[in-house]
Parts: C-alpha cells; sequence; structure tokens
C-alpha cells in the first residue's frame, strides 16, 4: 500500500464511522421541526460530535499531522502535515431534513493539498483523489465531463444569504452567468458541489468567500480528475481567498471570462 492509498483508507475509514452517526442524527432532525431552537441545537450537536469522532480517528492513525477542523479550530500535532476537515458541510440542510450534506477532509503539506476525500453518508458515496494518482468515487476513475460549450453546461454555484456575503456582486455575477448556460443549481454543499464537478455531473463551479475546509478536497478532486480550478483570476490562493472557479478546460476558462472583468467581492 502506498502512501496516498494509506493516507485514503485512514481517511475513509475515519468518515464512514462519523458518517454513521450523522445518518442517525438525519432521522431525529424531522421530529425536532416543531421547535427551532431545538432543532438548531441539535445539528450544532451532531456536527460537534462528528468533528470529535473525525479527529479523534485521524490522530489515532497519524497523530503527528496537525487537525484543523470548522468546529474546533486548529489542535495539537508537530508535523507540517495537517488535516483539513469540515464534519458537516451541508450543515443548513441538514438542519431542514434536506438529504444533501457530506463530510470533507484534506491533507495539507507544505500549503499544498495533496490528498482528499469527500464522503456523503446517505447515499454512501466516497469520492477520494490523491497527487497524480487520479480521482475515484469508490474504485470507479472521475473524469471532468467533455462539454465545451456554456449553452451546453450544467453551472452550480453557492449563493450568500443573511449576514453573509457580497449580495449585490453576487447577483452580477449570477446575471451574468445564467444567460449563457443550460441551467444553474445552488445546492448548499461546496464540498459535494466540486465532487460532482469532478464527476462530470456539473461542468463547472463558482462561488465566492468559502472556507479552506469547504473546498480543500473538492480542489484536488477536480483536479486530478482533469478539470481547473483558480479562483476569477486565475489566482491559486483559493484556501486563501476563498473564491473559486472550476470546470474543464474550456468551461473553467469561459467562466473566468465572464466572471473576472466584475472583479473580486468585497470582503464581507
Amino acid at each position: 500500500m502506498t502512501q496516498s492509498s494509506a493516507l485514503i483508507h485512514v481517511m475513509d475509514r475515519a468518515a464512514r464511522k462519523a458518517g454513521r452517526a450523522l445518518v442517525r442524527d438525519f432521522g431525529e432532525v424531522e421530529l425536532l421541526q416543531v421547535s427551532k431552537k431545538g432543532a438548531a441545537d441539535f445539528v450544532s450537536a451532531a456536527d460537534l460530535r462528528a468533528e470529535q469522532t473525525l479527529k479523534e480517528e485521524l490522530a489515532r492513525a497519524r497523530p503527528d499531522f496537525i487537525f484543523e477542523g470548522e468546529e474546533t479550530g486548529v489542535g495539537a500535532g508537530s508535523g507540517k502535515t495537517r488535516w483539513l476537515v469540515d464534519p458537516l458541510d451541508g450543515t443548513t440542510n441538514f438542519l431542514h431534513g434536506i438529504p444533501h450534506f457530506a463530510i470533507s477532509i484534506a491533507v495539507v503539506e507544505d500549503g499544498k493539498i495533496t490528498a482528499g476525500l469527500v464522503y456523503s453518508p446517505l447515499l454512501d458515496e466516497v469520492y477520494s483523489a490523491a497527487s497524480g494518482e487520479g480521482a475515484f468515487v469508490g474504485r470507479r476513475r472521475l473524469r471532468v465531463s467533455a462539454r465545451s460549450a456554456l449553452k451546453e453546461s450544467l453551472i452550480a454555484t453557492g449563493i450568500p444569504y443573511l449576514g453573509r456575503g457580497d449580495h449585490k456582486h453576487y447577483l452580477s455575477t449570477l446575471e451574468c452567468v445564467m444567460g449563457k448556460v443550460a441551467g444553474i443549481r445552488r445546492f448548499g454543499s461546496a464540498a459535494l458541489d466540486l465532487a460532482y464537478v469532478a464527476a462530470g455531473r456539473f461542468d463547472g463551479f463558482w462561488e465566492f468567500g468559502l472556507k479552506p475546509w469547504d473546498v480543500a478536497a473538492g480542489i484536488i478532486l477536480v483536479r486530478e480528475a482533469g478539470g481547473f480550478v483558480t479562483d476569477a483570476r486565475g489566482g491559486e490562493d483559493m484556501l486563501g481567498t476563498g473564491d473559486i472557479v472550476a470546470g474543464n478546460g474550456a468551461i473553467h476558462q469561459e467562466l473566468r471570462t465572464l466572471l473576472s472583468p466584475l472583479g473580486m467581492p468585497a470582503a464581507a
């Protein structure tokens, strides 16, 4: 077993264990919808429990890796390698009983993403990738779509909401893109959006103001599936800026051509 395949195995095992608990918790969410506060508190607790499970499982396998999670921040670790973890990407979906959410885990070494995994617990789909070794869902090799025309393409995005993002700027980007594509989807999980780009389900994706744990695993999935990921200007610091454009070579370039003149959004 290679080092990268061993890491994928570690991430897979941790994600499946945390995922089993999320599936059980998801089954309880509908019963809590009568109380907004109760449901929100329950989901927050489910999120924290999932992250704690991931932290324990990953630390058991690689105790020297630094753990950085959405809920608990940066933990202990002595090496230059870190886990970048989102235990529940699609929390709002989860809260409302919508069955579309995922666990995202990435390995970052000296600032470079070297491996990643996105797990959809309800569908039991594991998307994984390692540098130079391709991207897979289960054992099936992934390739980005072959569509070269925006007018035939289905594009995913994320929409800002109350208290988050530059709404005016986003509306300008939406207006620019929507009239040139076959469809736009907003599913509520950037990790799964990028996994779907890698799988050729979506032809492209753009969003602004994301967190590193939202996109790190998805970035390497798209790249190892033959796609391209940058910000709107072609920059490579997506983990720093949170701004991302993804797709195959043709669609990525077309989206960048549309989005770049609009400039980057104002800080939230």
